[in-house]
């Protein structure tokens, strides 16, 4: 027998042979949406950072989530862009503040088609952009910050949220979530814990989608980008606490966290590939230098290897809707 005796290539011959022996694929189902909604916005708001995202309106808010339905997508996830913040973010707990009137908006258009997630963070209420309430010396208060988000998890569970997903990398924020949950009766609403969220250079155009009102970072709850233990100790925490599933962000710069995580985890894995993922990606094709769909199949494709079981991307309705060509 001739060299080489071991050709891998008579596995990638045809379309049909490469499609038999292909070790992950992306499905519509596995796709969340994250949208934002603007209080008392009269058209969709472009948001110029990420090409084709809008700020809604409360009505293009359900006709987009009815076509994520439409599309196959398995979720949507809603954060609320207020029109006045304050210091404590009092915005997250109104009952009938922008994100609380959002969800029940689209749980009354898709009902259960689709898993409705909410976030659950104050850094889209508060006049300081910070995720949580400040203490006397600027900082962030941990304890006081989680008293606030157990409202706001009855809040959004009482509005509609079939999954909270509190974002805040607060010490604790899973269990005393589900202890407000529960004891308001919300027993089945679930938690979509952000497990290992890092202080990321890729948030840049998010800030802009949310209207975000930061000074200084937030780097002392916001996990550091050399760190990969530190994610399993949080996943360990947050499981302990009960969380439903947990969240790797950001996405492609942390495949090796989100594979680590994936590997020990027993509840479902999400990822959420972020806004300067999608924006770097939208640049570069509206440059002519990389093929569109091509590069965002790619991108989710690796995701999905590395082992998230749900990814939460801005193409989640474009991306299913080539997927079920």
């Amino acid at each position: 027998m001739g060299f080489p005796a071991q050709r891998p290539r008579r596995l990638r011959t045809t379309p049909a042979m490469r499609r038999l022996v292909s070790e992950t694929e992306v499905r519509p189902r596995q796709l969340v949406l994250p949208m934002f909604v603007r209080e008392g916005a009269t058209e969709p708001v472009p948001i110029g950072s990420m090409p084709g995202v809008v700020q809604h309106t409360r009505d293009s808010l359900r006709k987009a989530a009815a076509e994520a339905a439409a599309a196959g997508v398995g979720g949507v996830m809603l954060f609320g862009v207020p029109e006045h913040h304050d210091a404590t973010g009092s915005g997250s707990v109104d009952p009938d503040g922008i994100l609380n009137v959002g969800l029940r908006d689209v749980r009354a258009e898709v009902g259960d088609d689709l898993v409705v997630m909410s976030d659950l963070c104050l850094d889209e209420f508060t006049d300081h952009g910070h995720c949580g309430v400040l203490d006397a010396d600027g900082g962030v208060d941990n304890d006081a910050t989680l008293e606030v988000y157990a409202r706001m998890g009855v809040e959004q569970a009482r509005a509609g949220a079939h999954l909270v997903g509190p974002s805040g990398m607060m010490d604790g924020q899973v269990g005393v979530i589900r202890s407000a949950l529960d004891e308001a009766g919300f027993t089945d609403t679930g938690i979509l814990s952000y497990t290992a969220k890092y202080a990321s250079a890729f948030y840049g155009p998010f800030r802009e989608a949310v209207n975000s009102q930061l000074t200084g970072d937030r780097k002392t709850y916001q996990q550091d980008g050399g760190n990969a233990r530190e994610a399993l100790r949080e996943l360990a925490l947050d499981l302990d606490e009960g969380a439903d599933l947990v969240m790797v962000k950001p996405a492609l710069a942390y495949l090796d966290i989100l594979a680590r995580v994936a590997d020990v985890a027993d509840v479902p894995v999400a990822a959420y590939q972020i806004s300067g993922e999608y924006a770097m990606v939208e640049a570069a094709v509206a440059r002519g230098w990389l093929e569109r769909e091509r590069t965002i199949m790619e991108t989710l494709t690796s995701i999905r290897r590395a082992g998230a079981d749900v990814i939460l991307t801005y193409w989640a309705t474009e991306a299913a809707t080539w997927l079920s060509r």
